[in-house]
């Protein structure tokens, strides 16, 4: 088969592997479609993302969906065939954390394209049958894949305790902070402020669920004040900002990876006993967030704004910010 594949900082290339054969309990998938994630690009310039270094050759890639063509010992062969999305994390299972249901947290995780486990840049991946969840036929190849960023919003808005009528700040437009904004409208929050210093973000809030956007540079007009606040930015001054506008018994969920510290207005989180709390990734998301996209709920279609395939991986990490795109997807197969 053909993988992209990581060979050092700024250098891709395209690498004929052997096919992988599922294991005992695992399928083997065709790729169809798999997002690029801002963690690709951060391996891809930087070679690293905090204590996760790149030492060796690494295939990137974690958003992805596709069509089982194969199985393992164990598994229903009925399953060939079927369309998938694929949590991209198998945890140990055993675990303390995987035992009380935070598998999100198991210390021995196998995730996609974080070193030294390889992704799904390549036409084909084999994984764990219960990480491989099936996608009815109105979901594109696109959305199958896309189910992963959306499972961050998701989680975040559990998080965040989002209900009916809540009120509810993101900080950064960007995807993840997109369907942030889908998932807290399809909870029935009845107010959504989207902050970002890009205009063409803000617009595009506009069109996924946002009833008010702000530009950040203008800083959190006085006044405003929310149940929750989601950072999807990462920028400290976005997270400090953010925090002075929850109310009394709010909570403030910080999703973006940014600076290893940030200031936090400490006084007042006490005197409002404010939560704040961080996420990593996610768990048992899948099924609901699956729904919502079949349901229409969440638009992830919309949020693509250009295809590759595997010879043209270097362009979506190489890509000018200032081309205005949301989603880049890679097509294995081709485009």
């Amino acid at each position: 088969m053909r993988v992209s594949v990581l060979r050092g900082i700024r250098d891709v290339a395209v690498e004929e592997r052997p096919t992988p054969q599922p294991g005992p309990g695992e399928v083997l998938v065709r790729v169809g479609s798999v997002g690029v994630c801002g963690s690709d690009v951060h391996y891809y310039e930087h070679g690293r993302i905090g204590d996760h270094v790149v030492r060796g050759p690494l295939v990137l890639g974690h958003e992805a969906g596709g069509r089982i063509v194969g199985v393992g010992e164990g598994v229903d062969v009925s399953r060939v065939g079927q369309r998938v999305s694929l949590e991209p994390g198998v945890p140990c299972r055993h675990c303390v954390q995987c035992r009380a249901g935070r598998y999100n947290l198991c210390p021995d995780v196998v995730f996609f394209a974080t070193p030294p486990v390889d992704g799904a840049f390549a036409e084909y991946v084999t994984i764990a049958e219960d990480f491989a969840y099936a996608v009815p036929d109105q979901l594109s190849d696109d959305a199958a894949g896309l189910i992963e960023p959306l499972s961050v919003g998701v989680w975040a808005n559990r998080k965040a305790r989002v209900g009916a009528g809540s009120r509810v700040l993101i900080s950064g437009a960007g995807p993840v902070g997109l369907v942030v904004a889908q998932v807290a409208r399809a909870r029935g929050a009845s107010e959504i402020v989207v902050s970002d210093v890009d205009s063409r973000r803000l617009e595009a809030a506009t069109r996924f669920g946002a009833t008010r956007v702000l530009d950040a540079r203008d800083g959190i007009p006085a006044g405003l004040v929310v149940d929750a606040f989601v950072d999807c930015s990462g920028a400290p001054s976005a997270v400090a900002s953010g925090c002075r506008a929850v109310g009394p018994a709010g909570v403030a969920v910080l999703v973006g990876m940014g600076a290893d510290e940030v200031t936090l207005p400490v006084s007042l989180v006490q005197n409002r006993e404010i939560e704040v709390t961080g996420t990593f990734r996610y768990a048992n998301t899948w099924p609901e967030a699956i729904a919502l996209a079949t349901s229409g709920q969440v638009d992830l279609d919309g949020l693509v704004t250009a295809h590759v395939d595997l010879d043209h991986v270097v362009e979506t990490l190489d890509v000018d910010p200032q081309a205005g795109h949301l989603k880049m997807v890679v097509r294995p197969g081709g485009v």
